[in-house]
């Protein structure tokens, strides 16, 4: 791997191997600091000469394979610490959060963010800290091969059973202290209550502490090594049941719900659960050591020790699997937007005309509300009810709303790629396939509002006219009305992102709501409310309590939605700052409005023109920003890394090249294809 030695000599390594002195078992700090400057030599650098991480590691194996006084120094160095120091709270606690809930903890590392906790150096996490001091240092200790790693501990003859009694002691200790907060997380009602019934008698969080109970027994008398072996072998056994009850809670979600709480409480049992299968392993004395597992505690133990203050690793660990939770109700509901035959796209189009026709109402009222003389804050208010009713009747009549669409249609096309559903590689060709089918599904919608919307509302100013005998909007306001869609005139294509972000944003309330009536059984709880048995009769109860488990999160979405909308512009006056929304369907009703108040004819046609363009425009951004935000939520959420994906634009394009009319409508042959 390295034709010139000389010029990657690191010069700590060359140094050592000239030696002929042992580092004594006895001398821990001698035995700590060569260990730092062993593994200085492996850190990467921009000095001149310095290697990557993986070709200092290399290059360090090489060394250690032709000098032994190297790797006799490195086995003694490494052993004086092990004596020397206290190992329970590396092996127990290290990366684990400690506190009895997400805010303790949360707020636990911002103090210690601030000051750091004082550290003894009698325990191992010092020599951890000590030798991986540099925050940055787990990157590169990742960066290095997993398989790199085992040859290098292999090496240093890790894989030999650790026999000396005050580590076997810690050891023991480590497991037992681990076991007893196993089964006491295992208790916990976020927990015990969605456990498979069936396994309630013989609850696997209790029946492992059992086990190293009497492990523990065994080692203090060992009269049979064999018993003990097949003592570590029942509990590796019971901890792989631990997971799979963990995992059974985890596929249920979709139905069951999960909390921040829960979430929180199942990373802490899966953290704990890996690392008493790593002490039953060096503990069963058996001469076999899974030295992969090993390293990826090692790696993980590093990492740790580096982001053990980080709030954003923290937070990042708790709140992505509940954002997952969430991305799967929104991914649900996104695949009814999403059209397959011509049968389903043209049922796509007739519901957007619904849509649109319900736009022209909200439209008309909110230039009513306009007209009339109130406070700045009522006006705000009522423009968000008067958003809501349109939102929550365009939900409820299942019409379709363009600019709705992205939010949930963009977790569908994650789910194609979710790691925790599909074992094998996804298929990208099918995954290039759903995303023509989202592009159709999201122009025919758009096409289908703005089809109803601008003439609708153009109709429905004349009959407004008609009935009161004035216009609804006309002059300088009409004038206003349409500079403030225009795209360079006005601030309206930054107003569109602005509506792009609370689009997403009501789509995670609406995924939020949905998931928590689930996971608190909000409908059976009303099924059983005393008061209200007595209020209903049992059938009507019963399709209430149904009705709000299916549409309660859609509902208050919607109602989040119109109040973000009609708020903004309000927000912005109060505070006297550049803050308001554009929404395609609302501005190009806005739009027809005005243009009646004006008259067709004294509109010069190239102004209209770019008028309609900027209309345009903000629908493509509400579309862009919307699909952007909540797609990275849905792929991070569900663990997903889009560069393990390379060629996927590649085939997207020839597929786009080969078929780009299925990028605006549905193919029947595709379709049976397919």
């Amino acid at each position: 791997m390295f034709n010139n030695r000389k010029k990657y000599k690191l010069d700590f390594i060359d140094a050592v191997s000239q030696r002929i002195r042992v580092i004594p078992f006895s001398d821990s700090r001698q035995g700590l600091d060569f260990l730092v400057s062993f593994f200085s030599a492996i850190r990467p650098s921009s000095r001149k000469g310095k290697g990557t991480a993986a070709q200092n590691m290399e290059l360090v194996l090489s060394e250690m394979a032709r000098h032994p006084i190297l790797l006799t120094n490195l086995q003694h160095a490494l052993f004086s610490q092990l004596i020397h120091t206290d190992l329970s709270q590396a092996l127990s606690n290290s990366g684990i959060p400690l506190a009895r809930g997400f805010w303790a903890e949360f707020f636990g590392r911002l103090k210690h963010k601030i000051l750091p906790p004082l550290q003894k150096e009698n325990d191992f996490l010092y020599v951890i800290n000590r030798v991986f001091f540099k925050s940055s240092d787990f990157l590169w200790v990742e960066a290095i091969p997993r398989e790199t790693w085992v040859r290098f501990f292999a090496g240093i003859g890790l894989t030999i059973q650790i026999d000396d009694k005050r580590i076997v002691h810690q050891l023991l200790q480590s497991l037992k202290v681990l076991a007893f907060q196993v089964a006491q997380l295992g208790l916990e009602k976020d927990i015990l209550d969605f456990l498979d019934l069936q396994d309630q008698d013989i609850n696997p969080f209790i029946r492992q502490n059992y086990l190293v109970h009497e492990l523990e027994n065994l080692y203090h008398s060992p009269d049979d090594i064999s018993t003990i072996g097949r003592l570590a072998a029942d509990i590796g056994r019971s901890l792989e049941a631990c997971h799979a009850s963990l995992a059974h809670i985890r596929q249920n979600h979709d139905r069951t719900g999960a909390s921040l709480h829960q979430t929180y409480i199942m990373v802490m049992l899966a953290n704990k659960l890996d690392r008493m299968s790593i002490l039953v392993d060096l503990l069963d004395l058996d001469q076999h050591f899974d030295l992969e597992k090993f390293v990826d505690f090692f790696r993980m133990l590093v990492r740790n020790e580096n982001r053990k203050n980080s709030i954003r690793e923290f937070s990042s660990q708790c709140f992505g699997y509940l954002a997952y939770q969430i991305a799967e109700h929104k991914g649900s509901k996104g695949n009814k937007y999403i059209t397959s035959s011509p049968s389903e796209y043209n049922a796509m189009f007739r519901s957007s005309l619904g849509g649109g026709g319900f736009v022209c109402l909200i439209v008309l009222v909110k230039n009513i509300l306009t007209r009339m003389e109130m406070p700045i804050f009522w006006h705000g208010f009522f423009y968000s009810v008067n958003y809501s009713a349109g939102f929550v009747a365009i939900e409820q009549t299942h019409t379709t709303l363009a600019t709705k669409q992205p939010a949930f249609t963009a977790s569908a096309v994650a789910s194609s790629l979710d790691a925790r559903k599909n074992n094998n590689q996804p298929n990208l060709y099918n995954l290039a396939v759903t995303v023509a089918k989202v592009s159709r599904s999201q122009i025919v919608s758009f096409a289908g509002n703005l089809l109803i919307a601008f003439p609708g509302s153009y109709l429905l100013a004349w009959l407004y006219e008609l009935i009161s005998g004035s216009k609804i909007v006309e002059g300088t306001k009409a004038m206003a009305m349409l500079e403030d869609q225009h795209p360079w005139h006005s601030l309206s294509l930054l107003y569109a992102c602005n509506a792009g972000f609370f689009l997403f944003l009501s789509g995670i309330i609406a995924g939020y709501v949905q998931n928590k009536i689930q996971y608190a059984h909000i409908s059976d709880r009303l099924r059983i409310h005393p008061l209200l048995r007595l209020s209903f009769p049992e059938k009507r109860l019963d399709r209430m309590a149904g009705y709000i488990e299916k549409h309660a999160g859609p509902i208050i979405g919607n109602i989040a939605l119109g109040f973000f909308l009609g708020m903004a512009g309000t927000v912005g006056k109060i505070f006297g700052i550049a803050f308001d929304i554009r929404h395609i369907t609302i501005s190009s009703g806005n739009t027809a409005m005005a243009v009646y108040g004006l008259g067709i004819t004294h509109i010069p046609a190239w102004y209209l023109i770019t008028i309609i363009l900027g209309v345009l425009g903000i629908g493509f951004l509400n579309f862009l920003v919307s699909f952007t935000l909540a797609f990275i939520v849905a792929v991070k959420s569900r663990g997903v890394r889009l560069n393990a994906y390379p060629e996927f634009l590649g085939i997207l394009w020839r597929y786009f090249r080969k078929n780009p009319l299925d990028f605006v409508r549905a193919r029947k042959r595709l379709q049976e294809a397919e």
